[in-house]
Parts: structure tokens; C-alpha cells; sequence
């Protein structure tokens, strides 16, 4: 923005952020959607933008000097801000089936909150000098995995300031709930059709319960998806919130789960965290 150009807002639902700032009177207020902006965050805040140049009072999205730079991670900052600070450094624990995007919304959650990320998976691999999941199920079973799985959540969850990416099966271990509720759990709902798209489109090469050697992929994979789901379903319902990514499309209006970008997940995990959390007033 050159010199003399001014950008001030305020946020028409100080509740849902917990601050609210005042324009100067005398720059014009332009209301403005974010169905507008054609972002892929959260519909439901509007923004309240003035923007002043050169004693001219025009709108900032038509100004030209505002563009590409406005868009969802502005949001995501300011609500993990928020969020971060009604937190009291507790942990955040991702839970979902496999491909449904934990690592990926985990670690843009952690920046957002200012918080360490870690996999679950990851820790595992650490904690047996390197070997893979996969390695770990093809040697020693699900089971002997799933010690080492809830070994490395007891260890996440004496360290604070965390956000957790765990296994898709982490759930199904009551024991792991045990270290999971010292912090916030959020279930990321990805419907079974677009998991198994997701997963044929990369391969199962690192996913040794959905591994298979040939075939169509995207109907074994669906059909595997569908059985652990029905094992898991209860479980994942456990979690003190949910992010439906259908509901998530349909406030955005996409067709397709699959178009949601990362960063509009990872508001939508922090807007369901702070309803949880005013909710049970905790």
C-alpha cells in the first residue's frame, strides 16, 4: 500500500474473536462478505473494511492495492490468536480416519496457536530408530504397533503446547482416550467416497492396513475405508469436536470436499475448539 493509504477494520461479531476494533469516523465503512471474496474460510464472519487514499474513500477490494494478499490466513490468525489464549496450553489432539488430512491441518494449526506439532506415526518411527509404520506392521503386527502408539501419547500428552496428529486407529485403544482428554479432541469427518480418492490418487504404499497389490484402488480402498469406519465410528464420536467437511462444503459452496483448502479446515478446527470450549465453559 503506498504512502498515505490506511486499512482499518472491525469485525462485525466481536464475540466470535473476542476483540473489536473502531474505524475513525470520518472513513466510510464498506460491508463486505467473505462469500465475496470467494475465499475458502469460514462464511459466517463479515468484515466491516474502509480503506483511504489520497482523501479518496473506496472500497479495499476495489482499490487494487489490497489483492492476493488478503486471504484465509488472515482469518486463521487472528481466530488462533483467540483460541490460543483461552487454551490454557492445552494439548490438541487431530483424530480421523487415514487421509484425512491431520499432519496437513495439524501443522498449519500448530503456527496458527503458536503451539509444537507432532505425528503420532512420526513419534513411533522415531522412538524404533527410523523404521516405518509399515515396517513396524509387517514385522511385529497392529498390536505391537499399538503399544508404541500409546506409549508415544503418553509422552505427547506430559508436554504441553501441543497440537497431535494421531494414528486413524488411535481411538480404538480406550487407554489412549485416558491421555487424549487431558487435552481438546477434534474429529476431522471426511466423507469415506473422497478418503478413498485421496488415498488411490497417492498410492497405500505407506498405509499398511489399506495395502493391496492390485485391483482398482479406488474400490478397495473405498471398501476397506468402509469396514474400519464401521469399527472406528463410535470412537471418533467420542471426540469433544467435530469438523464435518460436508457442512464445511456447503457453507462454501463447493461441490467437492477435496476443494477445501487446508487453511479453511484448520479455521473451521479452531471455530469448533472455541464452541466447545464456551459451550462447557472451560
Amino acid at each position: 500500500m503506498g504512502g498515505g493509504s490506511a486499512l482499518q477494520f472491525r469485525l462485525e461479531q466481536p464475540k466470535l474473536f473476542g476483540f473489536n476494533q473502531k474505524c475513525k469516523k470520518e472513513q466510510s465503512l464498506q460491508l463486505i462478505n467473505l462469500n465475496d471474496l470467494k475465499l475458502k474460510s469460514h462464511t459466517n464472519f463479515k468484515l466491516l473494511l474502509s480503506h483511504c487514499h489520497n482523501d479518496s474513500q473506496t472500497p479495499i477490494l476495489q482499490s487494487g492495492n489490497f489483492g492476493a494478499s488478503f486471504d484465509g490466513n488472515w482469518l486463521l490468525k487472528i481466530k488462533g490468536k483467540e483460541v490460543a489464549s483461552c487454551l490454557n496450553e492445552r494439548n490438541i489432539y487431530l483424530v480421523g480416519m487415514m487421509g484425512s488430512g491431520k499432519t496437513t491441518v495439524g501443522k498449519i494449526l500448530s503456527e496458527s496457536l503458536s503451539y509444537l506439532f507432532n505425528d503420532s506415526d512420526d513419534y513411533v518411527e522415531k522412538a524404533m530408530g527410523g523404521t516405518s509404520v509399515a515396517q513396524i506392521f509387517k514385522q511385529g503386527g497392529e498390536s505391537f504397533f499399538r503399544e508404541y502408539e500409546t506409549e508415544a501419547l503418553q509422552k505427547l500428552s506430559m508436554m504441553p503446547r501441543q497440537v497431535v496428529a494421531t494414528g486413524g486407529g488411535a481411538v480404538i485403544r480406550p487407554i489412549n482416550w485416558r491421555y487424549m482428554r487431558q487435552g481438546i479432541t477434534v474429529f476431522l469427518d471426511v466423507p469415506l467416497d473422497a478418503l478413498a480418492r485421496r488415498i488411490a490418487a497417492v498410492g497405500t504404499d505407506t498405509r499398511p492396513l489399506l495395502h493391496f497389490d492390485s485391483g482398482d484402488a479406488y474400490k478397495k480402498a473405498f471398501m476397506r475405508l468402509l469396514t474400519l469406519s464401521k469399527k472406528r465410528s463410535e470412537a471418533y464420536a467420542n471426540a469433544d469436536a467435530t469438523v464435518s467437511l460436508l457442512n464445511l462444503a456447503a457453507s462454501l459452496q463447493l461441490e467437492d470436499v477435496l476443494d477445501i483448502t487446508p487453511t479453511a479446515i484448520a479455521t473451521e478446527v479452531l471455530v469448533q475448539i472455541d464452541k466447545y470450549l464456551r459451550d462447557n465453559n472451560r
